[in-house]
């Protein structure tokens, strides 16, 4: 009897074991499949982000090509208008030239007339003494040298006047041609804002959706530590000798006029802190180097936009992200002061601002304990 009992206890025990081991295989199989979706649901999400990323940068690419050529032709326009002043001024000066020599002239033709209507001939014929003939046909010869020099003269500045006219009248075309390609690049460049406005929600939207901010900015981060240490590595083998920033630290200027946004090693994002300062400005707004130095790096960088990176020496660098546009290229040496980008929102800003970095060695350093107090 107690066999029976025994084999009944354990057969039933057999059956819970069995069907234990069956449940677990198939929360195992549902973990590993959740896992497989999951992790297919994450590459499919890298793969729309990146999508997302090549269109916005794509679309500040437009920006800046149509920001930079506006840029010029803003002073080619301003300089056609101040040749276009000198030659107004030239014009009238010239006027000013062929009234006078038109007067001198009257004035001779008016005194040769009132002197006699006396020929060569009759002078010659006449019985006066030699003397008077003499001195008369030198004054005639006079007379006539200066009225010959003075058509000469009016003649030169006709020939001058006309050809100022027609300078005036060309580069009065080429600025209505250049207004016209003004207006075109302008449109161009509404465009590619619209462009960019939108790239940037949708991978805002983007996002939030996947939850995968943090992810986001943690690979933003890495992909700039990895180009500063590139730089870094690059600049142990330059020749290129700078005083570096400490013989001016808090009396360097700002590289922008603007408000700080988000300060140095405040909280950005879950464990994620700023290294450096975003400061908002004005669109198209220029971006100062705030030393001496020699552009390192000038290019598109992912979640910072266009970036261009100033060595200073000693081991110091200064970066500035989110711009519309660079003016200076790699190996270009900078002036403290000098422009070098303009202010913009590249990289997914939703507002026009500036990205600006310090660093010695490598290391990120507060830029506020380096420039002037707001």
């Amino acid at each position: 009897m107690r066999c029976s009992v025994l084999l009944a206890v354990i057969f039933v025990l057999a059956c819970q074991v069995q069907a234990n081991t069956e449940r677990t295989k198939d929360d195992l199989n549902q973990v590993q499949k959740q896992l497989k979706d999951t992790n297919k649901a994450f590459k499919e999400q890298q793969i729309l982000l990146n999508q997302i990323e090549q269109d916005l940068k794509n679309a500040d690419a437009a920006i800046a090509a149509s920001s930079k050529k506006l840029k010029q032709l803003k002073f080619d326009v301003e300089l056609n208008l101040t040749e276009q002043a000198t030659l107004k001024d030239k014009i009238k000066s010239l006027e000013k030239d062929k009234a006078n020599q038109q007067a001198a002239l009257a004035a001779q033709l008016k005194s040769a007339f009132m002197t006699g209507n006396h020929d060569y001939g009759k002078l010659l014929l006449s019985q006066d003494q030699v003397q008077h003939v003499e001195r008369t046909l030198n004054y005639y010869q006079y007379l006539n040298n200066a009225r010959i020099k003075e058509l000469e003269k009016l003649k030169a500045t006709l020939i001058e006047l006309e050809n100022s006219r027609q300078l005036l009248a060309q580069n009065q075309s080429q600025l209505e041609a250049l207004l016209k390609t003004q207006e075109e690049q302008q449109n161009a460049l509404l465009a590619a804002k619209k462009e960019q406005k939108e790239k940037y929600q949708t991978l805002k939207n983007t996002l939030q959706k996947t939850q995968s901010q943090l992810v986001y900015l943690k690979q933003n981060e890495q992909v700039l530590k990895q180009t500063l240490e590139q730089l870094s590595r690059d600049l142990a083998q330059s020749e290129v000798k700078l005083n570096g920033l400490q013989a001016r630290k808090g009396k360097l200027d700002w590289p922008s006029r603007g408000k700080l946004t988000h300060r140095f090693g405040q909280k950005k994002h879950g464990s994620l802190k700023w290294k450096g300062v975003l400061m908002s400005g004005k669109e198209g707004a220029p971006v100062k180097t705030i030393a001496d130095g020699q552009v390192l790096f000038a290019d598109w960088l992912k979640g910072f936009g266009w970036v261009i990176v100033v060595d200073h020496g000693k081991g110091f660098m200064s970066l500035y992200g989110h711009s519309q546009a660079l003016l200076k290229e790699v190996g270009d040496k900078v002036k403290a002061g000098e422009q070098i980008a303009l202010v913009g929102q590249s990289g997914g800003q939703s507002n026009p601002s500036l990205y600006f970095e310090i660093r010695h060695k490598g290391r990120a350093v507060n830029p506020v304990k380096w420039c002037r107090r707001i």
